[in-house]
């Protein structure tokens, strides 16, 4: 007599965690390239180039097929308040004519060929279809108007792997060999400058690499140092596992600080010491020569000259900004841990603003500030994992006395007037 064997018992069904992405930060090492090295990499970023302009191609005709489809505008006259038909509507439309990340994977894996995959591995395609559809998804959304493709002249300045195990990785040897690493891409091993005296180099060592970055940017001149032939210099960044590295002089304060940012002006309001207004960046100074002068189109020797110089004036004039965001983000993290910022469009500061803005970039300087903030926790736990984003958590600046905010910002004055340099906060019955 055969006896029924009892079932096991149903696991309860419990919720599925949010998958938890873990913090990444960046760090940038000098390379060491030959003149044969560099012709090579050259050759590759060339072709790089030639393979992202293809696929962006390709993923700028599907979109507009896309688009033309009648069922689009149906999707698009779709209420908002209906989310899963909406949503439903428009993914179909994105399978139906291959508009997706991993459609454009799979037309890059046909497009690699020939002399192309003598230069780009499978990885390293992936990567510039992500890129290429990343540019066509903010023309999708409405985020952007079109598309740019990279010339000749531009280049490609960049080149990323996704992971650090084969093709374009990064090998730091052990002590017995050197202590020293390199990048190996293709058949090249390109020796990095690491100054193991320094605490932010040892700091980011010691974590574990996900993937590495090849970064090239153009030098004042092919005579300046550590630059190739043609006036670029070479630098590796590596993804590493982890926060970043804090100094031990950039301190962390407790207070909640309310901050407002203008086109040219910022006023810190914290809850526990003085407010104050003070203008962006005021350190820096537009070059006033700039835009009286135009250059010719003709590519002299001069020319030339000319055009390096301006090029040099500007990236020293975006790393001073740099610098001066760095240093004006490390005051706020030092009053307070937690910053309230109001959702702002930059796009509209840069239509109405344009000269400040762009000496300014409040925009960037918020971005920094963000990113700052979510590598030591200065946020709410809104998100899935605690050092993804910051966000505005409170809204107690509206809720103070106008009395009160206005003797606050009695002593506060602007030093410089002009069209862009007004007041950014407004005191009637509250804090705006």
């Amino acid at each position: 007599m055969s006896t029924k064997q009892k079932k096991p018992p149903k696991r309860e069904q419990t919720e599925k965690e949010p998958r938890r992405k873990t913090p990444t930060f960046l760090l940038e090492l000098p390379l060491e390239v030959h003149a044969g090295q560099a012709k090579r990499i050259r050759g590759h970023l060339e072709a790089g180039r030639q393979f992202y302009n293809a696929v962006l191609s390709e993923g700028q005709r599907r979109l507009r097929r896309m688009r033309d489809d009648p069922a689009w505008q149906a999707a698009r006259a779709l209420p908002r308040i209906r989310k899963h038909e909406r949503a439903a509507a428009f993914r179909a439309l994105r399978e139906q004519y291959g508009f997706s990340e991993y459609a454009l994977h799979a037309y890059a894996k046909t497009a690699r060929q020939a002399w192309i995959a003598d230069h780009l591995d499978a990885v390293l395609a992936q990567t510039l279809a992500s890129r290429a559809y990343d540019a066509l998804n903010r023309v999708c959304l409405g985020e952007a108007r079109r598309v740019r493709f990279k010339s000749r002249g531009r280049g490609l300045s960049s080149i990323e792997n996704k992971r650090n195990d084969t093709g374009l990785r990064f090998v730091l040897h052990t002590p017995a060999e050197g202590n020293q690493g390199s990048l190996i891409w293709k058949d090249d091993r390109l020796a990095a400058r690491i100054d193991w005296n320094d605490p932010v180099v040892k700091y980011g060592l010691d974590h574990r690499i996900k993937y590495v970055r090849l970064v090239q940017r153009k030098a004042s001149s092919p005579q300046a140092q550590a630059a190739d032939a043609q006036g670029y210099r070479y630098a590796v960044q590596l993804a590493l596992e982890g926060v970043p590295y804090r100094k031990p002089k950039h301190t962390v304060g407790s207070d909640t600080v309310g901050a407002d940012v203008g086109p040219s002006t910022i006023a810190l309001v914290p809850q526990q010491a003085a407010a104050r207004l003070e203008v962006l960046c005021e350190e820096l100074v537009a070059d006033g020569k700039q835009g009286q002068n135009k250059l010719h189109w003709k590519a002299s020797r001069n020319y030339e000259k000319t055009r390096r110089r301006k090029a040099s004036k500007e990236r020293k004039l975006a790393a001073h900004r740099k610098s001066l965001h760095g240093k004006k983000v490390h005051e706020i993290v030092a009053v307070g841990n937690t910053v309230i910022l109001e959702k702002l469009s930059y796009k509209a500061w840069q239509k109405q603003y344009g000269c400040s803005v762009g000496l300014r970039a409040p925009g960037m300087f918020v971005a920094r500030l963000k990113r700052t903030g979510a590598a030591h926790g200065r946020h709410p736990a809104r998100s899935s994992h605690a050092l993804d984003e910051t966000e505005p958590v409170l809204s107690w600046l509206r809720e103070m006395p106008e009395k009160a905010v206005s003797a606050a910002l009695a002593s506060v004055r602007l030093r410089r007037r002009s069209r862009a340099a007004g007041p950014v906060c407004r005191v009637s019955g509250g804090l705006s």
